[in-house]
């Protein structure tokens, strides 16, 4: 069966699309530690972050920086933190978090946002990253 990632990259579930390329995706999390916090999502279903061809991962951390881009213009964190966890969805996916402190790391903090918040939030970091010119972000 299909992850849940690759339902929503498939249109089969609702997403909040920051970032769409043809190998990858960047969407807002359901429950996000912050908000900003956002997934950088390949395509191709692979399970274990270590087992994502090379070009493949290069091509994740790629986009994962150009997103942070567009969530430090939006939210203007200290950092924007990344993180592996590979627990939660057996598809892997690298988290983006606007982070001031070690402690904005605590994923106990996660909460569940309404979807009309989390599509204010993606239309927030959407328009700053068309404004920084990553046309991959214009998905209107």
């Amino acid at each position: 069966m299909a992850s849940i990632f690759t339902q929503i990259i498939n249109g089969d579930l609702p997403g909040h699309f920051v970032w769409r390329d043809e190998r990858a995706v960047a969407i807002m999390t359901i429950s996000p530690i912050k908000p900003g916090h956002c997934l950088v999502i390949p395509v191709e279903e692979i399970n274990h972050w270590d087992d994502v061809p090379g070009d493949l991962s290069a091509h994740l951390m790629h986009v994962a920086q150009k997103v942070a881009k567009g969530i430090k213009a939006v939210y203007q964190p200290r950092r924007v933190g990344v993180m592996v966890a590979g627990l939660e969805v057996p598809h892997t996916h690298i988290h983006l978090v606007p982070v001031d402190s070690l402690d904005d790391f605590d994923f106990s903090k996660q909460k569940p946002a309404a979807a009309e918040e989390l599509a204010a939030e993606a239309d927030k970091v959407r328009r700053a990253l068309v404004e920084l010119g990553f046309a991959e972000a214009d998905l209107d």
